[in-house]
């Protein structure tokens, strides 16, 4: 009996979907850079104990930051220092360290997830992807949730270090966020290089100081 020849069928390749997830850290503090993280998870090699930065204790951060750097398919950390944060606004100087870190990554992306309810402008970047924003994906998507860890712990790391440039703050302890005890080194010390100038306290600690010095007082 003669078989009927077999065809070899072509199975076309499947495209492998990476999602980006990206958020940031320090929009809030008076001092101090906003930094920004981009991950793309690999889903072979999963990371347990995700969440937001936020809901997270430093110990848990220290432990996931490189869990996260060793396990991710990619990754990448960014920011915007004071004078972009003064000279932008804080929402657009977030979404320029945003744009820094996906430009960043060493793979590109198939689609972009964004925590909270605005997008950074990416059509420049010609990554060729879908973007959405997420509200709450910082507690709900493992990819963000891995980018607000490494921006959180990157940033911290970074003002403890400047701690030690601008003495009498105590950046290592609050990392530039309105505390008590940063309200207090502020009315004492004077805003430093670090302090972001158009932020209501120090503008009007800037404010009172330069109406000192015209009464010739300061």
């Amino acid at each position: 009996m003669i078989r009927p020849s077999l065809k070899r069928l072509r199975v076309a390749p499947m495209r492998v979907k990476r999602v980006a997830g990206v958020d940031e850290a320090g929009r809030g503090p008076l001092a101090g850079p906003v930094v920004a993280a981009a991950v793309i998870l690999d889903p072979r090699r999963p990371i347990r104990g995700l969440a937001d930065s936020k809901a997270l204790t430093p110990e848990e951060r220290a432990v996931l930051a490189p869990r996260i750097r060793e396990r991710a398919l990619a990754y990448a950390v960014a920011w915007a220092d004071r004078e972009e944060i003064d000279s932008l606004n804080i929402l657009q100087a977030t979404f320029l360290a945003m744009r820094r870190a996906l430009l960043r990554l060493p793979v590109c992306p198939t689609h972009i997830e964004v925590d909270g309810n605005q997008l950074p402008y990416i059509e420049d970047l010609r990554l060729g992807c879908t973007v959405k924003a997420i509200v709450g994906g910082d507690a709900t998507r493992s990819a963000i949730s891995a980018a607000s860890i490494l921006a959180k712990t990157t940033r911290d790391a970074l003002m403890e270090r400047l701690d030690a440039c601008y003495p009498g703050f105590n950046f290592a302890s609050h990392k530039g966020y309105s505390t008590p005890e940063h309200l207090a080194a502020l009315e004492q010390h004077k805003p430093c290089p670090l302090h972001r100038r158009s932020f209501q306290p120090v503008a009007e600690l800037l404010d009172a100081v330069e109406f000192e010095q015209q009464l010739g007082i300061a």
